[in-house]
């Protein structure tokens, strides 16, 4: 993305803000110079930055209706190039983030120390942890902040994001596209590759694989690949069980790209074609798939939209001899059919607040049945639009014989 995005995003920010403020972002730590391994960077830093180094600080501060930012990175050690490479260049931050004032992390206490004297509020970005636990960097540099300038109001700046973060722009839901175009590919991989016998984690393989060969190297969370009973366990990690012939197979998937995430549910027989029973448990569930996209638009709420799906469901669960009372579904449904999807799979959100245009959510409805081993879910990815919805996922495909003849197509 072009860098006037993250201007903008740092302008929007700063009019959030009361007069004689500043708030201060930090980058994901990391240890440089030992062995490598995965960087995740910080969602609030990326957005307000569209930076992906570690150990880097942004400070907005605002006075009147003026308002300017400050980045801090780390110097270069050219001793550690043979090692890690070079540290990215003030120059090169200036051009990916549109900052102009660029200094080096060591400098930070110098820098800050007029800005705190001059304000009367710190927005201070961080993660808490219990008491008894070690400080993280980002609290015990909040610590020093509080100690030595106590007149400072400090307040958390997550509401603010959370305003936003949650209408994604053009540029924006373009990343998330792409991601969700990797994830098609990569789910029609593991399709391709599922035979009975093998190994959950062997498909886990397959849907990588597709992903790092599109250069989504990082995933929106741990993969999902559930055969048979393990699909009726919501958050299933284990991905170790054996496929069996009779087996449905869920996968629970998403691709990153540019940081933001795709999260998409698809349910397939790991054979090729469902028995009597599970096509009827999996278009039932397709059914309020679908029915729920539909509602999708700007003024109803995450809860409406749970409203809708119990409703649904209770019906459905019903006709598939399940349940007899309504108060029973929880038995074979008990989550919710939404959440937001962003920077992060479970992004940023005020759940009370109505849907807008720009915000993309999920649509998730599944029915689990343990003593019958059978798990489906189907999820989506969609789009608020002006007045209604698009179905960003629609080209992953979630129909039974659409499924079937990919199945027996290999």
């Amino acid at each position: 993305m072009k860098k006037q995005f993250y201007i903008s995003n740092r302008k929007a920010m700063s009019k959030l803000m009361p007069d004689k403020s500043f708030a201060i972002f930090s980058a994901t730590r990391a240890d440089t110079g030992n062995l490598p391994g995965e960087f995740v960077q910080d969602a609030n830093f990326f957005y307000l930055t569209g930076l992906k180094v570690a150990n880097a600080q942004l400070i907005v501060a605002k006075h009147g209706k003026k308002s300017h930012s400050m980045l801090f990175i780390e110097r270069n050690i050219p001793e550690m190039e043979v090692w890690i490479g070079k540290k990215l260049s003030k120059n090169d931050a200036q051009e990916i983030s549109g900052i102009e004032k660029v200094y080096y992390i060591d400098e930070f206490p110098n820098v800050i120390h007029p800005i705190a004297l001059s304000n009367e509020v710190c927005y201070y970005d961080h993660i808490s942890s219990k008491i008894g636990s070690n400080l993280s960097d980002s609290l015990y540099q909040l610590k020093q902040i509080t100690t030595h300038y106590p007149t400072l109001t400090i307040q958390d700046p997550g509401q603010l994001l959370t305003q936003l973060r949650a209408a994604k722009k053009k540029a924006e839901i373009e990343e998330m596209r792409k991601a969700i175009r990797i994830t098609h590919e990569a789910i029609l991989n593991v399709m391709n590759h599922t035979k009975p016998g093998m190994m959950e984690y062997e498909l886990e393989a397959h849907f990588r694989f597709e992903c790092v060969k599109n250069n989504a190297k990082q995933m929106a969370f741990s993969p999902i690949i559930a055969s048979g009973e393990n699909a009726t366990i919501l958050h299933y990690e284990k991905n170790n069980g054996k496929v069996g012939k009779d087996d449905l197979v869920l996968v629970d998937v998403g691709a990153k790209w540019n940081e933001y995430c795709a999260d998409i549910t698809r349910t397939f027989p790991a054979n090729g074609t469902f028995s009597t029973r599970q096509r009827e448990v999996y278009e039932a569930v397709l059914a309020i798939n679908k029915a729920i996209i539909k509602k999708v638009k700007p003024g109803l709420t995450l809860k409406n939209l749970q409203d809708e799906t119990i409703k649904l469901m209770k019906k459905a669960l019903k006709e598939l001899n399940l349940i007899k009372k309504d108060e029973e579904f929880k038995k074979y449904y008990m989550h919710g059919v939404s959440h937001t999807l962003g920077l992060a799979a479970h992004d940023l959100v005020d759940r009370s607040k109505k849907l807008e245009k720009g915000w993309v959510i999920t649509v998730e409805p599944g029915i689990y049945i343990p003593e019958e081993g059978i798990g489906v879910r189907i999820e989506d990815d969609v789009l608020v639009t002006q007045d209604g919805y698009e179905n960003l996922s629609s080209i992953i495909p979630k129909e039974v014989d659409e499924i079937e003849a990919i199945m027996h197509h290999k």
